[in-house]
């Protein structure tokens, strides 16, 4: 039987390599940063825009300029993969950011409504084309053991993006919200520069030795989809992403409310103490996840799935918790344990799906990943939407902890990796 060989052209020795990979999450980790700051500081700066813009006064009207980026961003995502496994990631990393950072900086020009739902449509586009390729080209940079921990410390960026998108209303309210949007566009209008000049593809060719050494052809445009709908491993790691994004949207758009209600707080305090629990728990959450599975890995081919079902497995009394607690330190407590378990499992999707699936469609796999989590994440939007009008929002992120369980069981029923990396079975 021949066997498969990896060549890399890196033009780089073997030292400057390794230091070079983490060169590159380095790099990225400022472009995550930049992706979720970009999208999350809109939500932060409605009483200031509204002031200028009156269609925004309305309730209805402003979540229009939030779901056409979420629909837009997810029926992009598996169009954003595809094309990532066939073009330079680099320049498809730079072109995004250059776009997404000139929309913002447009959106301090906008003077009606219509102006920022069209622009937030083509943010929708140009964001979508980041992760895949992101996430991807770093999975192919740590191949051995650190690839968790490189993901992992990537997500923080998220994490930290997210946070610092807040800081768009301080700007409006002492500057104004074109100074806000005028800002962070240029910064990253900059930084698409630096990485012209700092960031490289990773330029991999798998080749079966054979008398010919020909290498393969380019991969015809829907074969990657045609093989992943084959794989039934896919399919399962496809729905146990799905139904963690279920809790970690609802989370991320309600915790706040749930907060206020069950800590009698108000929204100002209820907000940053919601946010900051989260956003500093799954930090940690992310490291411990990525040095663990790492290890676990090198011993036990199950490693990194023993390591996000651990992490998953924290949430399920953390919901239960956060649902139904009503002391101050049962509902941070839950929360901050809610946070670590799902960094722990946001650290290892991208390596579990090395382990099954080759690098040449691991762009198009995480695509179609992202778009099941945020088509998860707008229906839970809409249902505790729905239950908070009801009086049951406690109730249903207590619920939430039950299919969990569902996705935790069939994970580890049927998910049995014969290698660390796909390409080298």
């Amino acid at each position: 039987m021949p066997d498969n060989k990896i060549h890399t052209d890196t033009g780089i020795n073997l030292v400057q390599q390794k230091k070079y990979t983490w060169v590159v999450v380095a790099l990225l980790w400022v472009v995550a940063l930049l992706n979720y700051m970009d999208r999350q500081m809109l939500s932060t700066m409605k009483p200031s825009m509204q002031m200028d813009i009156q269609e925004l006064q309305k309730a209805e009207n402003f979540g229009y300029l939030m779901a056409i980026f979420l629909w837009i961003y997810g029926f992009m995502s598996p169009l954003s993969g595809i094309i990532a496994d066939r073009l330079n990631r680099k320049w498809l990393i730079v072109g995004s950011l250059f776009v997404w950072s000139g929309v913002t900086f447009m959106m301090g020009y906008a003077t009606s409504f219509n102006q920022l739902y069209w622009l937030r449509a083509i943010m929708g586009v140009s964001e979508a084309l980041y992760i895949p390729a992101g996430l991807s080209l770093i999975a192919d940079y740590h191949t051995g053991k650190t690839r968790s921990l490189a993901i992992g410390i990537h997500m923080t960026g998220l994490y930290m993006g997210q946070a610092l998108g807040g800081f768009g209303a301080t700007i409006a309210h002492e500057f104004s919200w074109q100074s806000a949007f005028h800002y962070f566009g240029i910064i990253g209008i900059i930084y698409s520069v630096v990485l012209i000049l700092f960031l490289r593809e990773k330029k991999i060719t798998i080749q079966k030795t054979t008398a010919s050494h020909k290498s393969e052809g380019k991969i015809p445009l829907l074969k990657g989809l045609g093989i992943l709908v084959t794989n039934i491993s896919f399919w399962v790691i496809l729905f146990y992403f799905a139904i963690p994004s279920l809790p970690g949207w609802g989370v991320k758009n309600w915790l706040p409310t749930l907060f206020a209600e069950n800590l009698n707080i108000d929204m100002a305090t209820a907000g940053p103490l919601s946010t900051i629990s989260i956003a500093a728990s799954s930090f940690l959450g992310v490291i411990f996840g990525g040095l663990l599975s790492d290890r676990w890995v090198q011993k036990n081919l199950k490693g990194r799935i023993y390591t996000s079902a651990i992490g998953l497995a924290l949430t399920i009394p953390a919901l239960m918790f956060i649902g139904f607690g009503h002391s101050f330190f049962a509902v941070i407590a839950s929360a901050l344990c809610f946070g670590f378990g799902f960094g722990m499992f946001d650290a290892n999707n991208m390596p579990i799906l090395c382990q099954f699936v080759s690098a040449k469609y691991r762009a198009t796999a995480y695509g179609l990943m992202n778009m099941v989590g945020v088509f998860a994440g707008a229906f839970i939007t809409d249902f505790l939407g729905k239950s908070t009008d009801a009086g049951n929002l406690g109730q249903s992120f207590a619920m939430m902890a039950g299919v969990i369980v569902i996705a935790l069981i069939i994970q580890l029923s049927i998910l049995r990796p014969k290698a660390n990396d796909f390409d080298h079975i």
